[in-house]
Order: structure tokens, then sequence, then C-alpha cells
């Protein structure tokens, strides 16, 4: 088995959505919309290509990872700049393979190696405390309503790369898609039937959790 990470190109985009779909249909909410996050982030102003991977199997596209600019937005109207990722990516026929972390660890290593400071994200602290990320009120960062969500998880890449730094933490506008937005593209792939699964439940009650 030969495993690859690249970075896509343009005859990638399609299988890579794809990829995105199945990996996400129905995981957080029925349905899902990060094949149409994907979709827009390749020609936004906070994209940042030479962060973003693709990883194959053997010649065949299975996964990917994208980044985008982020900030800290200092109580003060001060602004650091940071990354995030997402969305990760890996279809369900490959999971429990090691491909998700090859993915985050090939992009987080090639981050350090291009100065950039800190990674900010949103997501299951046990998926992301293995490499090193902990909860923003460890390092003073809140959200923008100045709460501490279990839920945004920080990564300086250097030592003290976020020394004397507090404040809010700032995503993407790219991450925002409308539900009509989402219909119209996901009516563009073959049909899938929106149910509930319990990891939607899970996920909601995630999001809204503090730390305390």
């Amino acid at each position: 088995m030969n495993i690859n990470i690249r970075h896509e190109n343009e005859m990638d985009f399609r299988k890579v959505e794809e990829v995105t779909r199945e990996a996400f249909y129905n995981l957080y909410f029925p349905g899902c919309n990060e094949h149409l996050v994907v979709h827009n982030i390749r020609n936004h102003r906070d994209y940042i290509k030479e962060l973003s991977y693709i990883i194959e199997i053997d010649g065949e596209i299975v996964g990917s990872i994208f980044y985008t600019h982020s900030k800290i937005v200092g109580w003060d109207g001060s602004e650091t700049k940071t990354i995030s990722f997402g969305p990760v990516s890996i279809h369900p026929k490959y999971h429990r393979m090691g491909l998700g972390r090859k993915l985050i660890t090939h992009s987080i290593e090639e981050a350090k190696r291009l100065g950039y400071s800190a990674i900010l994200n949103l997501g299951y602290p046990y998926h992301y405390e293995p490499y090193g990320f902990l909860g923003g009120k460890k390092y003073n960062i809140a959200m923008e309503d100045g709460n501490f969500y279990i839920g945004l998880l920080v990564l300086p890449l250097y030592k003290d790369a976020l020394k004397g730094i507090s404040g809010y933490a700032k995503f993407s506008d790219v991450y925002e898609v409308t539900e009509e937005e989402t219909e119209k593209f996901d009516s563009t792939f073959p049909k899938k039937e929106r149910c509930f699964k319990e990891s939607q439940r899970e996920f909601e009650i995630a999001s809204t959790m503090i730390d305390e």
C-alpha cells in the first residue's frame, strides 16, 4: 500500500469534494456542508494553499486537509495573525488507518517550517490534544462572546508564540454558508438520505460546553 501526501490540482477538485461529502454526511447534522466549504475555500482570500494537502492510497484520493488564515483579536482591538485547519476529511472506508494523523502531523510540521505562530481550531479535545492542542482558556483566548468553550483549541508553533497575547478567536468567514447555498450545491451530487445520528446530539452538546 503506497501512501502519498501532496497538494491538490484542479483535476482533483471534484473528487476531493466527493470524499469530503462522504466523510461528513450526517455526522454533525442531517446532510453536511463541508464539501461546499471546500469548494469555496480555494478562491477565498483566507485560503493557505501551501498548507492544504490531499492524501492518496495507491493513487486514489482518500482524504484532505485545508488551512485558512485566522486571528486573535485583543480586547483592546489589536490583532495577532494565526492559522486554522478544516475541514479534515478521510473517506469512511479508510478510517482507523492513521491517515488523518498523517495529514495533520505533516501540515503542522510544514506550518512550523514556514514560520506561522499558532493554530486555532474548533473540535473535540480528544481529537487534537495528541498533537499538543490545549483549550483556549489555557492561553486566555475565548470565543467572540467572551466564553471559554472546551471546543476552542490552541497550538502555539514555537516557544512563547502567544506570550502576552489574549483576546478572542476570529475564524475566516469562508466557513459561513447558508442552507440554501448548501442545498443547491449538494443537488449536483448523487442523492443521499439525510438522517439523525447520535453523533449529531454529541456535537450539539459539546459545542456549547464551557471550560470550567
